[in-house]
């Protein structure tokens, strides 16, 4: 599946902007890393975009979410190395290849990414940084519903370390801040 016509399902299924907003940051940081860690770039780009293709439909009945998406991605031909990572980042297969660990790692933090940028007084990505957002982390009551151990586990998922896991994702996340609306 191509990227133009990934974006348009993932905006047919997905009616919340913020969580569209969070499927491109999502995109973005996977593609990010792919580079890094020598991944396909197309291909982990293209599952950060679709991994939570049925959110809408499973917010109700988490337990079904990943599942629901992961058959979609299937019946349309999408490749299963990202069907997998749908899958794996839901916890509804297990994470096995270098993809299913990142997306699972990358999934929680663009969202406190984004939180640390929205506390500052510009509210831009522009005005933090890895250091900013690794202070924010350490703050328990800050986006306390953000899981610091699965973001942490860049360093045994990815054999990546923390600051330099952050370092890559804020940087990405900021070069698609137009997009993002920050």
């Amino acid at each position: 599946m191509e990227r133009s016509a990934a974006l348009d399902v993932l905006t047919t299924k997905v009616k919340n902007k913020n969580l569209v907003k969070h499927c491109l940051a999502c995109e973005a940081v996977l593609g990010a890393l792919a580079e890094r860690l020598d991944g396909d770039v197309a291909t982990w780009r293209l599952a950060g975009l679709l991994h939570d293709v049925d959110y809408d439909q499973t917010v109700n009945s988490p337990e079904t979410h990943g599942v629901i998406g992961a058959k979609a991605l299937e019946e349309a031909g999408v490749d299963p190395v990202i069907v997998h990572a749908v899958l794996s980042h839901a916890d509804k297969a297990p994470r096995e290849s270098l993809l299913d660990k990142a997306l699972w790692c990358v999934d929680p933090l663009t969202g406190l990414i984004v939180a640390a940028a929205l506390i500052r007084e510009e509210k831009k990505l522009s005005a933090i940084d890895a250091q900013f957002v690794l202070n924010r982390m350490k703050e328990k009551g800050f986006a306390r519903n953000v899981s610091r151990e699965q973001i942490k586990a860049c360093e045994t998922e990815l054999d990546l370390p923390l600051a330099e896991f952050l370092e890559i994702s804020v940087k990405a996340m900021q070069g698609i801040s137009g997009e993002l609306g920050l």
